[in-house]
């Protein structure tokens, strides 16, 4: 393995590179939700149609990520995140000069295949660059600017939206690119595994089919005649789904191994961020949409909206480990679950009618709990992992947290047909539309926390032991 040039130049400046390659990828994942009904217009189309956008770049971030490890063993670290920032550049160009819906979503795409690899291979490259004495504080450095994309995103938007074009959300990757490449040349060690290790080809190709299939088959949702190739779409994705676990447990090094799930806690805590992912991953998306096609708001008090709910996000992180500490995981995350689904219910009561404040103090409640919650659920799912199996299960993690936001896109855009929200032909009839959706991912949301209530009593709790000691 090569170790990190002796430069004390790219020792201190690394993390920043690093941190930069997950801001510009955390930036791009929220600003273009702002965007949507703008874009919608540009080309004709319904904005609830539009989620396809969205759905398309976390979908190909998800399918890659298993192999973004093999393949920067193959081909060296430097030269992978050189070839996933240009990759993503050309993406995000392709996507400005794009003239349809259709054209844009291959170019979404293009954007996450490069995407894919940014944030893996970044934190390998962390990993194995620096001393454990110092990893804690340069991921801290790393992480907070990824901390900052979503805060920023959502305003960013609104503002190009409103005094440029929606060309530029895409364009402004473009420099940021050309500096990136820049600075990895110049500081990016070219690590590479000793041994080439075996990737399980037939595992991937089965999961990723199965991600794939299924997120379209509730995209493809649309009216009554779409409806069959909805049920074919998603049976096929849930046959091979089965066919690589059955695979799995007779494979030598499948890319996520059955035996994870004998761990008891790493099961819970996967089968709890599924569900509560699945009702409040929409978010990000669904609001914008709510904000503009049904209250009316312009692009920027759009993007303005959303700063509570992701700066409460960002400060409830130094609550929860306290917290923890204090009430253990099943009493804070079988309570919080519910509250997160009664907070997302709430909005079947907002309209235009509806104080500001009463709005924005409902998002910062959940941009916190939603905080709280996903801290709890990861440390959860990866605490009790033996180091063995720790790469396996964080990238299995990872993929289903990627997973789970294009999924529950794809169906809170299917709960809006359902409802009647793409066809409506009134302003009321819509917002009907969205009332339901609100009150239905939050029903799914709070039902999470029947998972999260088979965690033990006492786990996380330390301050009681520290007293009794």
């Amino acid at each position: 393995m090569e170790k990190l040039p002796t430069s004390s130049k790219a020792l201190r400046y690394l993390p920043f590179l690093v941190a930069s390659a997950f801001f510009m990828q955390m930036l791009d994942a929220t600003i273009l939700n702002t965007a949507i009904p703008t874009i919608a217009r540009s080309f004709n189309s319904h904005p609830l149609q539009l989620h396809s956008l969205v759905t398309a770049y976390m979908l190909t971030v998800c399918v890659l990520i298993p192999a973004s490890g093999w393949i920067s063993d193959k081909l060296g670290s430097r030269r992978t995140f050189l070839l996933a920032i240009s990759v993503f550049s050309v993406g995000s160009l392709l996507c400005a000069l794009s003239a349809s819906v259709t054209m844009m979503t291959v170019c979404r795409v293009i954007q996450g295949i490069g995407g894919a690899f940014l944030m893996p291979v970044g934190r390998l490259v962390i990993l194995r660059s620096y001393p454990r004495s110092m990893f804690v504080n340069v991921l801290n450095i790393v992480t907070i600017p990824a901390l900052l994309g979503p805060l920023l995103g959502p305003v960013l938007g609104g503002i190009i939206v409103q005094y440029a074009s929606w060309h530029w959300i895409f364009l402004i990757n473009i420099p940021v690119g050309m500096a990136g490449l820049w600075a990895t040349w110049k500081l990016m060690p070219d690590l590479k595994a000793v041994r080439e290790q075996k990737f399980d080809w037939p595992g991937f190709f089965l999961f990723s089919s199965s991600a794939v299939l299924a997120t379209m088959g509730l995209s493809s949702a649309g009216g009554i005649t779409d409806k069959p190739r909805m049920v074919i779409l998603t049976s096929a994705g849930g046959i091979l789904q089965l066919l690589y676990w059955l695979l799995a447990f007779r494979s030598k090094a499948p890319i996520f191994s059955p035996a994870l799930f004998r761990i008891r806690n790493f099961a819970i805590g996967i089968a709890g961020n599924i569900v509560c992912r699945l009702g409040g991953s929409c978010l990000p998306y669904l609001m914008p949409l709510f904000f503009q096609v049904v209250l009316g708001y312009s692009a920027l008090q759009s993007g303005m909206s959303l700063i509570p709910l992701a700066l409460s996000n960002l400060l409830a992180k130094t609550v929860a480990p306290r917290l923890l500490g204090k009430f253990g995981y099943r009493n804070i995350m079988v309570v919080n679950t519910f509250t997160i689904g009664a907070l997302l219910a709430s909005f079947h009561f907002v309209g235009p009618g509806t104080h500001e404040l009463i709005l924005l103090g409902t998002l910062a409640l959940l941009g916190g709990a939603n905080s709280i919650q996903f801290t709890c659920m990861n440390t959860l799912t990866l605490i009790d992992l033996p180091n063995a199996d720790a790469s396996s299960g964080n990238s299995l993690l990872s993929t289903i947290m990627q997973l789970s936001i294009a999924v529950s896109i794809a169906a809170a855009s299917l709960l809006l047909d359902s409802f009647g929200g793409h066809s409506a032909t009134s302003g009321k009839a819509v917002e009907t539309a969205f009332h339901a959706t609100f009150a239905t991912i939050g029903a799914i949301a709070a039902a999470s926390s029947f998972i999260f209530a088979l965690v033990d009593k006492d786990k996380g709790i330390t301050r009681k032991r520290r007293k009794a000691a």
